[in-house]
């Protein structure tokens, strides 16, 4: 029996070896990047988690939209609060805004259980994503 227990622990540890991988890789693809390459990653994940929002509000899958709604919603909350009002002037007040908007429509399209709230934010995101792309030059425009 403790044969048995010596021979099948290992794959535990390699599974999170793989893991650590994963996230030391990902902590270091982020570390090494600009500030608006920061930028264009959170509207990446944004643009995701809101994208996989709308697929399970389409099949009523109401655990996966509620978490996948949440974390759109987060990062898009993120990026309202890393708004630098005193500098940024008239774009950062509509950049602020705009993101109060597409929180608010993302929730009246989760409370009407109304899927166009979502296809406007992520029109909006993508939008905003691609001017973001824009300056942060031709590593970032690919999504």
């Amino acid at each position: 029996m403790s044969t048995l227990l010596v021979h099948t622990s290992p794959a535990l540890p390699a599974t999170s070896v793989h893991a650590r991988g994963a996230q030391t890789y990902f902590q270091t693809h982020v570390q090494s990047r600009s500030p608006t390459e920061l930028v264009v990653l959170l509207y990446d994940g944004a643009l995701r988690f809101l994208g996989q929002a709308r697929t399970a509000m389409a099949e009523q899958d109401l655990v996966t939209k509620r978490d996948a709604l949440s974390r759109g919603m987060a990062i898009v909350a993120e990026l309202q609060t890393m708004l630098n009002m005193q500098e940024g002037s008239e774009v950062a007040e509509r950049l602020d805004a705009l993101y109060t908007y597409i929180n608010g429509r993302c929730l009246t399209a989760n409370s009407e259980r109304d899927p166009a709230g979502l296809d406007e934010a992520v029109r909006l995101l993508t939008t905003l994503r691609s001017a973001w792309a824009e300056l942060a030059g031709p590593s970032s425009t690919a999504a």
